[in-house]
């Protein structure tokens, strides 16, 4: 189901979008009929890669992956976010989100964050959702806040460092 917001529609991504995104923006743009933003993504075709391996495994992951936020005034791909995976047995659902530099300092990425929150609380099972950043104050902090998350944990990742560990209850 398409998510809905002021300036944005986030588009669900489904087995063939992934595949689409991950040949290559003008495959893609014609796919979904927009505009793909120059540099939309940052988590690249790894991440793409992943939710569709996901996706493919199961279709109860069916829009708990990717979704590609759509600058409705420009008709343009200008990131991507979602989930990573359907709600955990406790309830417990995990956002990400990025929006491409341009379109950055607009108060998009919080607007995308608010949806994805919307959305998952729809589903009844959903009790809690947490999200990782980087550990110093930045802007993904900044959205997280502006979201209502709190700061619940600090974990030292081997591979990413410091990480802030947020969490939205119910």
């Amino acid at each position: 189901m398409t998510i809905e917001t002021k300036n944005l529609k986030l588009i669900p991504c489904d087995t063939e979008i992934l595949k689409t995104a991950i040949q290559g923006d003008e495959i893609l743009a014609k796919k979904i009929n927009v505009t793909v933003q120059d540099n939309w993504t940052e988590f690249g075709v790894v991440a793409l890669q992943y939710s569709l391996d996901r996706l493919s495994e199961n279709e109860e992951e069916s829009g708990w992956w990717t979704y590609f936020p759509v600058h409705k005034q420009d008709n343009k791909l200008i990131g991507s976010g979602g989930y990573k995976g359907k709600p955990t047995a406790d309830g417990t659902v995990e956002i990400g989100y990025e929006i491409a530099l341009d379109y950055r300092n607009r108060g998009l990425a919080t607007e995308m964050t608010k949806g994805l929150i919307e959305n998952a609380f729809r589903d009844e099972r959903v009790r809690l959702i947490v999200a990782h950043t980087l550990g110093q104050d930045n802007a993904s902090t900044k959205v997280l806040q502006k979201c209502g998350f709190k700061k619940v944990e600090e974990i030292n990742d081997p591979d990413d460092g410091l990480i802030w560990k947020w969490e939205l209850k119910r």
